[in-house]
């Protein structure tokens, strides 16, 4: 377990408990309104364990920080790996945690912290946060796609969360580039995922190393390739990795088009592991987008890097729990 060093405070900004919940870590976190993290503290999931040991460790970590907590904090925000069921306060058997299917959550988590709790998906939990406390600042309307192990995404349209008729719009890792595509795990073709996430940019490079045995590629064990070996590839000039790169960004390019076309943001914003790629990314994905996009719906779009990383999950829950603090609930 870690704790993260304690910030200074607003005297008048109210408080909450934000709890961040993945396959692999849980982080809890009490922060203020301004989007200061006043304190957190975080510990490995276990999620083979179970949900009810899950929890357990859960409650344990948001007693411990309410106890020493020196504000009083008001509710509760938790951001988590969808499927849920928000208006029920359901975790519907998420991939990365085995057996949560229809677990209560909010309802225990409300039984034992006696406060009230609102729950999002992680994607639009960090939508929030960015929205609120990150990049999007500013705008009314803004879209965040994070790009990772996986793609996802969360839209805010005219200054609210856009969630859709089951709160499951956002799903921007699906939109199609290829129509003829590979096959993805959501059951469609060509998805974005596919293609741009960490995972699908390393399995790519997998295949091509056997194709091109010249390549720097080829030099990492196969299974130990993954995207910041490419990257390390790009950076010293090898040919086959620039090949992969430039088709990728021709492939975030028609996705990121797609969004602009059909949201008509003021400000794409991308976080996540790709985000590493820096000026090898953000540069030429934007005059790319510009080239594919109505140039009357490209005028004045930002594209631009998330300002949070470590702590978008907890800062994330934070959002979440405050929007609903303010009425918008949907």
């Amino acid at each position: 377990m870690t704790t993260l060093p304690t910030l200074p405070l607003e005297a008048t900004s109210r408080h909450v408990l934000a709890i961040d919940i993945g396959g692999t870590k849980l982080a809890v976190g009490i922060v203020a309104e301004t989007g200061e993290l006043i304190d957190s503290v975080r510990t490995p999931t276990h999620a083979e364990q179970g949900p009810d040991r899950v929890l357990e460790r859960l409650l344990d970590l948001s007693h411990s920080l309410l106890r020493r907590s020196p504000v009083p904090v008001e509710r509760v925000g938790v951001g988590c790996g969808g499927p849920l069921d928000t208006r029920r306060g359901l975790i519907q058997n998420p991939p990365n945690l085995p057996g949560w299917i229809d677990y209560p959550l909010v309802r225990r988590l409300e039984d034992s912290l006696a406060l009230p709790v609102a729950l999002d998906n992680d994607a639009n939990a960090a939508a929030l946060a960015e929205f609120h406390f990150g990049a999007g600042q500013g705008t009314r309307h803004m879209v965040y796609l994070t790009i990772s192990t996986g793609v996802g995404g969360g839209l805010i349209l005219n200054g609210e969360l856009y969630r859709g008729k089951r709160g499951n719009a956002g799903e921007l890792g699906h939109i199609q580039v290829k129509y003829d595509g590979d096959p993805c795990n959501c059951g469609g073709r060509g998805c974005l995922e596919g293609y741009a996430s960490g995972t699908n940019i390393a399995r790519r490079a997998r295949d091509l190393a056997v194709l091109h045995p010249e390549s720097m590629l080829a030099l990492t064990p196969r299974a130990e390739i993954t995207a910041q070996t490419v990257l390390a590839a790009l950076r010293a000039g090898d040919a086959v990795a620039w090949r992969l790169w430039n088709d990728t960004l021709d492939l975030m390019a028609a996705g990121v088009a797609s969004i602009v076309n059909a949201f008509d943001p003021e400000r794409v914003v991308i976080g996540g592991g790709i985000t590493n790629f820096g000026d090898l990314l953000f540069p030429p994905l934007r005059q790319r987008v510009t080239q594919r996009t109505m140039p009357a719906l490209m005028s004045g779009v930002e594209i631009c890097p998330a300002v949070f990383a470590e702590n978008v999950g907890i800062l994330g829950a934070a959002a979440v729990a405050f929007r609903e603090r303010r009425g918008v609930i949907q």
